[in-house]
């Protein structure tokens, strides 16, 4: 590919059709097929602009398809954990349609995510053990995120009635978004690199690069979420014990009590989601200049996605960084 500017827009449409076709090709099953339906594909994406930079275009058609089927294996382990998120979060829709427990029960979306894991996991068997590897990696942490998030939860705000100090609630809503969103995206960007043959320090920088990312993302996913007036413990809780500098227990967090405190520190929720926000994505971009990245087309493409990724989402609620 020639050096000319190269359209985030056009690169990512055409990304995205081509893994919407490798996913036609790959997957057989016809329940996973809905279940993938309509995805974002965001952390492919991710996966494929960090190959994309490793080579800077100049990879064989063989290397490209190989590279959208690895990405596969991505969005798998992603949806498997949205199938699972929402039985936990007795969430009854997703993307516009009844939840899978929600349509087939729990036992069946329960088997059905272990099912995506285990093709995913497959694919990433096939594609070396460097990736199989990362594979189960990130999975554990994400798993770990979980349990942490449903542990803490239950025991700390559901059921102490001891004060919980606002830092180290906060602290925690940081371990289990890093862990749990986080932890994918900058595995995707890692995989993609690994796709690409590239070793040494360009992996680390591109996997920072992806957890930066997917910090600021689920940080913007929350703030989409409480700007619509959805409730969400483990982001109200510490919100609401930094923003009033002090610490709370569980008595006081009645619902209409939450609400009248939200309402009531709406600006400066805003103020701090975005702060936090920005900090995640100035450091992606600084991590996307770094000379160990070669120069390329693709390069300039990596430093644009973080404020394109986040701007998307934010979109929503009319707010841009």
């Amino acid at each position: 590919m020639n050096n000319k500017a190269l359209d985030l827009d056009e690169v990512f449409v055409s990304t995205k059709q081509d893994l919407e076709k490798k996913i036609a090709t790959t997957v057989i099953d016809k329940k996973i097929i809905s279940i993938l339906h309509a995805g974002k594909r965001l952390r492919p994406l991710l996966a494929h602009l960090s190959f994309k930079v490793c080579t800077g275009g100049k990879e064989t058609p063989y290397q490209y398809q190989r590279a959208i089927e690895g990405a596969v294996a991505i969005e798998l382990a992603h949806t498997a954990s949205l199938v699972h998120d929402d039985i936990i979060d007795r969430d009854k829709e997703r993307r516009g349609k009844p939840a899978i427990h929600i349509e087939d029960g729990i036992s069946n979306a329960l088997l059905m995510g272990h099912k995506m894991l285990a093709l995913g996991f497959d694919i990433a068997l096939n594609h070396g053990d460097k990736i199989a590897k990362l594979y189960v990696d990130t999975w554990s942490e994400i798993l770990n995120g979980e349990l942490k998030e449903v542990n803490f939860n239950k025991k700390d705000i559901k059921n102490n009635s001891d004060e919980i100090s606002k830092s180290k609630i906060f602290n925690e809503y940081n371990k289990i978004i890093n862990m749990k969103t986080a932890s994918l995206f900058s595995s995707a960007c890692k995989a993609g690199a690994i796709e690409a043959d590239a070793s040494g320090p360009i992996l680390t920088i591109l996997a920072d690069y992806g957890r930066e990312i997917g910090l600021a993302y689920q940080l913007a996913d929350d703030l989409v979420d409480l700007e619509k007036g959805e409730m969400i413990d483990s982001v109200i809780v510490p919100l609401l014990n930094r923003l009033e500098n002090k610490t709370i227990n569980n008595n006081s967090l009645q619902v209409k009590s939450l609400r009248k405190k939200l309402t009531k520190n709406s600006t400066k929720i805003k103020e701090l989601y975005l702060e936090e926000i920005r900090r995640h994505v100035n450091k992606a971009e600084q991590l996307s200049k770094s000379e160990i990245i070669p120069p390329s087309p693709y390069k300039d493409l990596l430093s644009a996605t973080p404020t394109y990724i986040i701007n998307k989402m934010l979109k929503e609620i009319n707010i841009a960084i």
